[in-house]
């Protein structure tokens, strides 16, 4: 990788912050010639507090639910004015504003064949708000909004598996990525610029505070999450699976979730095996849908 950082130190991300190194690693990646939208959320809080900004690519901020409208926008106005060889645009979410609030917005940009990388940076809840629960929360983990106790387990729906809607618009590509796999994540954000037509990337990003994790374990967690099946890494283009990255011996569930605060009533509670069981029984079907090992 070129040794040339477009996201600032100096902001105010949490130590261990998985989407701050997310998105440092995505702009190294595409380089300086970009135009960037991001979503309301954890990025746009800690990247631009006023008067600072950690940015060194243009920058804008939409609201909670646009951002994959306003690159649509600034993608139509780099054609019309002949300059969308030299710059490309990458829109930008968290998963709450891009699985919950922002889907309609990103499903019109996928339909309309915008020439746009969206990035999901995927830390599985409502982070700035107060960590409540999203679409894309995993399930049985404790959030604000759906908290264990004598009747519950945690998040009682599966995580919406939003890379499979986005390959249903049958855009040119679709991958999942990990920050504890930068040279893959590095390799798919110059794969997916490199295509014309609408492009989305799921970026798995621990985070220290909502998942209650020591801030020095967001890489083992985000590989840990990877080599169980949990969060399979795979490419799709258009519609099609291209590629997946092999896990040589897949771990068991429990060494990912025993670190994460989010996940403990399962080992504290009675009937949590049977928890971790179904948990398990999710990764199972990961690595055989998506034929993982081998």
């Amino acid at each position: 990788m070129e040794n040339d950082h477009l996201f600032a130190p100096g902001h105010t991300a949490c130590t261990g912050c998985g989407q701050a190194l997310g998105v440092r690693l995505v702009l190294k990646a595409a380089g300086r010639n970009v135009i960037t939208t991001d979503a309301t959320g954890c990025l746009e809080v800690f990247s631009s507090a006023y008067p600072y900004s950690a940015w060194e690519v243009p920058w804008i901020h939409s609201l909670f639910e646009n951002s994959a409208a306003v690159a649509s926008g600034i993608e139509v106005a780099l054609k019309v004015t002949g300059r969308l060889e030299q710059i490309k645009v990458i829109a930008q979410g968290g998963d709450g504003g891009t699985a919950d609030i922002g889907l309609q917005a990103l499903s019109g940009m996928f339909e309309r064949g915008h020439d746009v990388l969206y990035v999901c940076y995927d830390n599985e809840a409502y982070m700035n708000t107060g960590v409540q629960r999203s679409g894309l929360t995993p399930y049985a983990a404790r959030t604000t909004t759906s908290p264990p106790g004598r009747l519950s387990w945690g998040n009682a729906r599966p995580k919406k598996d939003l890379p499979a809607i986005a390959a249903a618009h049958h855009i040119p590509y679709v991958a999942t990525a990990s920050v504890g796999y930068p040279y893959d994540l590095d390799k798919k954000v110059k794969k997916a610029l490199s295509l014309g037509g609408p492009k989305y990337i799921q970026l798995h990003v621990p985070c220290p505070l909502g998942w209650a994790h020591e801030a020095a374990l967001t890489i083992e967690i985000a590989k840990l999450a990877v080599q169980t099946g949990l969060y399979p890494l795979f490419e799709m283009e258009n519609g099609v699976l291209s590629a997946v990255k092999k896990i040589a011996k897949p771990k068991p569930v429990e060494e990912y979730l025993k670190l994460q605060g989010r996940f403990r009533h399962l080992f504290q509670k009675e009937g949590g095996a049977e928890e971790i069981k179904t948990i398990q029984g999710i990764a199972d079907e990961n690595i055989q849908r998506y034929r993982l090992v081998g």
